[in-house]
């Protein structure tokens, strides 16, 4: 009788092609850079939002913080890719979708009428921004929109990471969080709105920055999550779920090399192997 051994399964590996960020005092990449290795002092500030220009007038004038965040880290970073956003197949996630929107349905539904605008409606879905990104873009390709509350920036990597692999073709990621207005600020203080956009290939290409690695057997962890030694990025990274991916883009702009680990589940967290791609 014949017998077979079962293989290990393959690492993900894919690399870095264009990175966006916006959050408080981080108006881009290249400025989150130069704070995470420490070229500038990193100063807090509100997060300004820009207006999604892309988008017709109508959904401009429709969009809220949370589409505007999206859609300006997502057009950053595939404009640095090189790529084109049309082609791309994406991955939205976010821990709060929508808070603002969330807020005044609640709202409405607590006033005596009881009345709620179709615009309100319509951007109450989870998947919003991620529509409007396929509007402003014009791609017609597939999207997934994720949340896993304070573990969706890893939840929307290891998405990313698998569909790149799997399909082997490059794959837009855009992690995002908008705060949330009284009274539920007071249950859920998320402080200000946080994005970041990755665009990730499986194989190196050109403007490849890094290569990071998941290894199936061994990327869950119980090590605790890389914490940040500046205090200002710490709180960052702490108080907004999608800014837990500070730790990473760090080994970016160091060029690193070795193992991040990322907050991920209660008591499970989420190691990757990275390496720079030096020209």
């Amino acid at each position: 009788m014949a017998t077979y051994q079962a293989r290990s399964p393959e690492p993900l590996a894919v690399f870095v092609e264009g990175i966006g960020l916006l959050g408080p005092g981080l108006s881009n990449w290249p400025q989150g850079r130069a704070c995470l290795d420490a070229s500038v002092t990193f100063e807090t500030a509100r997060s300004v939002l820009p207006l999604p220009m892309a988008l017709p007038p109508a959904e401009r004038r429709r969009a809220g913080a949370v589409v505007k965040v999206a859609l300006a880290v997502a057009q950053e970073g595939v404009l640095a890719s090189g790529l084109q956003a049309s082609a791309l197949p994406s991955v939205f996630s976010s821990s709060n979708g929508d808070a603002v929107n969330c807020h005044e349905i609640c709202s409405a539904l607590a006033s005596n009428d009881r009345l709620i605008s179709p615009t309100r409606f319509h951007n109450s879905v989870h998947n919003a921004a991620s529509g409007y990104w396929s509007i402003s873009s014009g791609a017609m390709t597939s999207s997934s929109a994720l949340c896993a509350r304070d573990a969706s920036f890893a939840a929307g990597l290891l998405e990313a990471m698998t569909q790149v692999v799997v399909e082997g073709r490059a794959v837009l990621l855009v992690a995002y969080d908008t705060d949330y207005p009284e009274p539920m600020h007071s249950a859920r203080p998320v402080p200000d709105s946080f994005g970041v956009a990755l665009v990730l290939a499986p194989q190196r290409g050109e403007r490849s920055q890094a290569c990071w690695t998941l290894n199936p057997s061994a990327c869950f962890t119980d090590t605790a999550a890389n914490a940040l030694d500046n205090q200002a990025l710490e709180r960052l990274r702490s108080s907004i779920p999608a800014a837990r991916c500070l730790p990473l883009l760090q080994s970016l702009a160091l060029q690193s090399t070795g193992e991040v680990v990322l907050a991920y589940l209660q008591g499970i967290q989420l190691a990757v192997q990275v390496a720079p791609c030096r020209q």
